[in-house]
């Protein structure tokens, strides 16, 4: 041990402590080897600011009079839980509002909260004898009720995939809007100054450790859920006092076509208590490791394309398949490096002190996938063979083939069996009665495609959302190799 947490709380008090950033330590490190750096320096902040779509409030807004027991409530009308005493509820950043849905959610809510906006809450109640009023439609601002308690499952994620999508449809995630064909790449977190990827085996990490929160200070109250340290997804439960933060630190954000969550800014401080931490605090973008990982597939395990470098997602684009992929970040580093930068003038000035934890975190979780007790059936276990013409052929051609296989459904493909278009019986007979004679005419060239691996309620949605019956089943080269329908389906 180079140092005890009572020693550098002195430090802190006395105003001698040397705090300086992640960032910083890297350079100090380099130049001046790890012992020195272990002896002259006390603590390193860290910091990151992203969407963490586990973030929500607990909220107790006194009793009425007559008092209510809400059944139901919504808060800006976005639905809160109710299933604790009277008048608690929770509030997820990502339930949406039932008004406008995708743009405004309870992240938005939290976020409106803290700057001071009032708040509108409607209620409704089963009554009771001792809870005799049925319904509440009332406002309140967050200095006008008792506790707000931002509580967040699963926080500061110890690092993120970078996602990319090979599919030939836009694909709208919690990674934001992913084009087809690898047409961009997105990523998360702060990198060297992420706090986990400073002290991933949890020396200082641990139940009360006292953190930066939302612009205010909070806690570790455990291990995050789907906490999985040994593949480097570690993850922290954290809570704070919502009436000491601001909105700079909360943002309520909107995924297009997705849903809504929360932006949360928060930073750990690591003491340096040894040789050991000071070498780890020292970790640079260019050693931390992520995958791309293709979400075209639908799948739990989707393909991992290969591996890469913070240092080379912070460029403007990537390499994939020799291909330059534009890539961008849903986390800011700007706020990251001010967060850290914030945390360490608190502890310069006194301001903030450090707390031991009562206990650390677990080192070994592995994370679970859910346990699946009826088969989910893809689109290969139901796909018929496709019925296909070439993109040269007659429309006399097609109308048979239609007759002959009793198929509404031609796919039009050139002579490698590469998707081309799709031809209906409805498109052969608009044809007849237009006196149309060209292929060209009436073949649909924008075709909604699926593949082998796509579940099959992925193929059904696509087909409700399209208003069509019927999707090509294609390969990763465009190939035709197969086809589903509706009929199918059903």
């Amino acid at each position: 041990m180079t140092k005890t947490y009572n020693e550098i709380n002195q430090k802190i008090k006395s105003g001698e402590v040397v705090v300086v950033t992640a960032e910083e330590m890297i350079k100090i490190v380099e130049e001046d080897g790890i012992k020195v750096a272990a002896e002259d320096i006390d603590v390193v902040t860290t910091g990151t600011f992203g969407p963490m779509c586990s973030s929500g409030a607990f909220l107790n807004f006194g009793h009425s009079d007559p008092p209510i027991k809400f059944e139901h409530l919504w808060l800006n009308d976005v639905k809160a839980y109710h299933g604790n005493a009277a008048v608690d509820c929770y509030i997820g950043c990502t339930r949406m509002s039932d008004v406008r849905r995708f743009e405004y959610g309870g992240g938005h809510v939290i976020e409106d909260l803290v700057s001071g906006k009032s708040i509108r809450l409607r209620g409704n109640s089963y009554t009771t004898d001792c809870y005799p009023l049925a319904e509440i439609d009332t406002e309140f601002t967050l200095d006008e009720i008792n506790q707000a308690i931002l509580l967040n499952p699963r926080n500061a994620y110890q690092r993120y995939v970078c996602a990319v999508n090979s599919s030939d449809r836009s694909l709208y995630t919690y990674m934001g809007k992913l084009l087809p064909h690898y047409g961009n790449a997105h990523y998360a977190g702060a990198g060297c100054l992420s706090p986990l990827s400073n002290d991933p085996d949890y020396e200082t990490i641990g139940i009360g450790t006292k953190i930066f929160l939302g612009g205010g200070s909070g806690y570790i109250i455990g291990e995050g859920t789907q906490h999985s340290p040994t593949n480097q997804f570690g993850t922290l439960f954290v809570k704070g006092d919502l009436k000491q933060m601001n909105s700079e630190y909360l943002r309520g954000v909107s995924f297009e076509k997705y849903g809504t969550s929360l932006f949360v800014g928060l930073g750990i401080p690591i003491p340096i208590l040894n040789e050991g931490l000071a070498k780890k605090t020292a970790i640079s973008d260019s050693e931390l490791l992520t995958d791309i990982v293709d979400y075209g597939i639908p799948r739990r395990d989707r393909p991992k394309l290969r591996q890469i470098t913070y240092e080379e997602l912070r460029n403007e684009y990537i390499e994939l398949n020799g291909k330059k992929v534009k890539c961008s970040s849903m986390s800011s580093q700007y706020y990251a490096r001010k967060i850290a930068e914030t945390l360490k003038k608190w502890i310069q000035e006194g301001k903030f002190f450090l707390n031991q934890p009562a206990e650390t975190l677990p080192t070994d979780t592995i994370f679970k996938p859910m346990k699946q007790i009826l088969e989910i059936k893809f689109v290969k276990d139901l796909k018929r063979k496709a019925i296909i013409c070439y993109d040269d052929c007659e429309l006399k051609t097609i109308a048979k083939r239609i007759i002959n296989h009793n198929m509404n459904h031609i796919v039009i493909t050139d002579r490698e069996n590469t998707l081309k278009g799709i031809v209906t019986s409805f498109d052969i007979t608009k044809a007849i009665a237009e006196e149309k004679t060209d292929i060209k005419e009436i073949i649909t060239k924008k075709v909604i495609t699926t593949s082998d691996n796509d579940p099959i309620d992925v193929a059904a949605r696509r087909m409700k959302q399209n208003y069509i019956s019927a999707l090509p089943v294609i390969d990763e080269n465009k190939k035709v190799v197969g086809i589903i329908t509706s009929e199918e389906l059903i």
